[in-house]
Parts: C-alpha cells; structure tokens; sequence
C-alpha cells in the first residue's frame, strides 16, 4: 500500500532581494549629494541595488521615498543630539560641544565632499513650493528649538545659567548656530575650523 508523503508547503513568494533600510539609506545618499529635483529614480534605483518597479511597490513615488529619507536622517541625526544633550554628567558646555561635534561628525560623513545637513541642505529649497516638505522641515526645526532651550531650562535650574537669561532666545541662537555650521561645511570649510567656531560660540551660549 502506497503511504501518503507528506506535503511541503509552497512559499508566498520570493524573498526580498534587498534590505529596505539599505535601500533607504542608499536612496538618502542621492537625494544628499545631488538635491531632491537633481535626484533621478533610475540613479536612486541604481544606488539601492533595486528596478524602478521595486522601488515603487517598497516606498512609493519620489516624493514618498524623499519624505521617508527625510525623517530617517532625522533619526540619526535626532538621536545623537539627545545622546549630548541628555548626558547628566556634562556640563552644559561639554553638554553643547557634544551636541556640535556629534552633528559635524555626520556632515562630513560622506565619502567625497563634505554634504552639511541633509534637511538643511536639501528640504529648504524645495519647501519653498513644497507644503508638506514645509511642514516636515517646520517641525524638525522646531523640535530641535524645543531640545536646546529643554537643556538651557535644566542649565539655569542648576545655577549654570543666571535666572533672568531667556532660554527660548538663546536656544534659537544655538540651532541657528548649527545651520550655519552645516552651510559652511557643504561651502567647503574645514572640521577643524567649524569645530573651532562652534566651540567658540559655547562660551558665548555659557557666558
């Protein structure tokens, strides 16, 4: 008597051929060196190892994929910030060096030219016509205003900072200190010189 074999079930299909945060970060790389309207699928297709139609069902049309790199830089960049500016152990100088230091070290991440900041560099051109970019860039913007005068609150419960000093102001100074650096670096200035002027600015920032 023929005993039944038993069946192996057939997969749902093929497994990706790629990593989706590879590919994300790949297509983050283009849009960073080249700007949003310079960026072309085939090059962003290219680059994340991925045919256009594979790209498309994974992260959308350009524009979708633009706003999902955005908000992955974000979260680097974002995450190293807080690592510096909620270190309890610093002072609040050490505390915004850090925070300086730790954003240069991802301009000048890139293997050729020093590239700035991604979102200042990329998402302030076209947020002109652009309402959602806008919108992305507003809030980012914002949250990191709200990181730096939380860190110049803490300074002034401590006694680092007098009690008159207007922490909302100078937080403001301080990110506006950053977007300078980051122009700066796509300009071509050294890491050294902007570390220097960073550094410089703390002193201002501490009094």
């Amino acid at each position: 008597m023929a005993q039944n074999k038993p069946t192996v079930g057939k997969g749902r299909g093929r497994p990706r051929a790629y990593d989706p945060q590879t590919a994300l970060n790949q297509a983050l790389g283009v849009f960073w060196n080249t700007g949003y309207s310079a960026a072309s699928l085939d090059s962003i297709a290219s680059a994340a190892g991925m045919n256009r139609p594979s790209l498309y069902a994974a992260f959308g049309d350009k524009h979708a994929l633009y706003i999902k790199a955005l908000d992955q830089y974000w979260e680097t960049a974002h995450a190293t910030m807080q690592a510096a500016l909620n270190n309890s152990d610093l002072t609040l100088a050490q505390a915004l060096i850090a925070f300086y230091e730790g954003q240069l070290a991802i301009y000048f991440s890139g293997d050729g030219q020093p590239r700035g900041c991604f979102a200042i560099g990329t998402a302030t051109t076209e947020a002109v016509e652009d309402l959602q970019i806008r919108e992305v860039l507003s809030l980012r913007l914002s949250q990191l205003d709200a990181d730096l005068e939380a860190r110049l609150r803490k300074a002034v419960a401590s006694g680092e900072l007098p009690g008159d000093v207007d922490a909302e102001s100078l937080a403001v100074l301080a990110s506006s200190l950053l977007h300078s650096i980051s122009i700066r670096a796509r300009a071509g200035k050294s890491r050294e010189e902007l570390s220097a002027q960073a550094r410089n600015a703390v002193r201002v920032i501490c009094g």
